[in-house]
């Protein structure tokens, strides 16, 4: 049987009207969504998440049940709203989770709002435009409303015909090519995160190898040998997981069990901040 949320609804934030859903108990954990997608896609991932953590689900702007509005579409608005949701829910902080788009404003919202984040994991993630291989690249800037009537069969497109406003979906496929297609370089910032962070991708993801290397190294991460003896790890994550794919990367049974190890993790588990469990969302 599919998982049931506990709680669900829209949270008015920053001019939207942010759908989402809550499942499980314990420590607050957000997961984000990939462009065009919704959260029944990314039950794989959710279910066992909720198993051992309070999973709060939103849809961003312009996905799902949260409607397009004039409102303009960017990375650091929808990290505004991820954070604004955190504490419009009660929580004084979060892990978040966020695959490919969702990654994105997983990043931003750390980036912007750090100290509403504990944990980062991101899935299938760059930290600048240029992680995309090309071929990825070209398609992401064709995103437009021209591919509207096939796009209409995509989750968002779907549910887009209960928006207030439903005729608006090509003007948001618009909007969200635009944004996705942005030139960005993060990695100035990546350096100055201070939280422990994940990194997860397929082992044909659409990121080239020499990008995931470079963020877990602007993380940290495997710059020199830990050493035999009193060995000394970095709070930062590194895992590739075979045979996927950036399209179905979503789907790995493999990503539940990995995530719930790093926030297991002694090395990863900030101190304080576990009581921020104990909110109104959860009662």
């Amino acid at each position: 049987m599919p998982i049931q949320p506990s709680k669900s609804g829209h949270a008015d934030v920053n001019g939207v009207r942010l759908y989402h859903e809550v499942y499980g108990a314990g420590e607050p954990l957000v997961l984000l969504h990939g462009g065009l997608t919704t959260i029944p896609e990314m039950a794989p991932l959710l279910a066992p998440l909720a198993e051992q953590r309070q999973v709060i689900a939103p849809e961003l702007q312009g996905h799902g049940r949260t409607a397009d509005t004039d409102r303009p579409l960017r990375l650091a608005t929808l990290g505004d709203d991820v954070a604004a949701l955190i504490e419009h829910l009660g929580f004084e902080k979060a892990d978040v989770v966020g695959f490919s788009m969702g990654g994105g404003v997983a990043l931003r919202t750390a980036f912007q709002h750090p100290d509403r984040v504990r944990r980062l994991v991101l899935l299938s993630t760059p930290f600048a435009f240029s992680g995309w291989y090309p071929e990825v690249q070209v398609g992401i800037a064709q995103t437009d409303s021209k591919l509207a009537e096939q796009l209409m069969e995509t989750p968002t497109g779907i549910a887009s015909r209960s928006w207030p406003q439903p005729k608006r979906f090509p003007q948001f496929l618009d909007k969200l090519g635009a944004m996705m297609a942005e030139d960005y370089d993060w990695s100035a910032e990546i350096r100055r995160l201070q939280m422990p962070v994940m990194l997860v991708y397929a082992d044909h993801d659409a990121i080239s190898t020499r990008h995931i290397a470079e963020f877990f190294a602007l993380l940290g991460g495997g710059l020199r040998d830990p050493g035999w003896e009193n060995t000394t790890l970095t709070s930062a994550r590194l895992a590739i997981v075979p045979g996927y794919s950036h399209y179905n990367f979503h789907t790995a049974p493999e990503l539940g069990p990995l995530i719930g190890k790093f926030l297991a993790d002694p090395l990863t588990r900030p101190l304080g901040g576990e009581a921020a469990a104990a909110s109104k969302a959860g009662q």
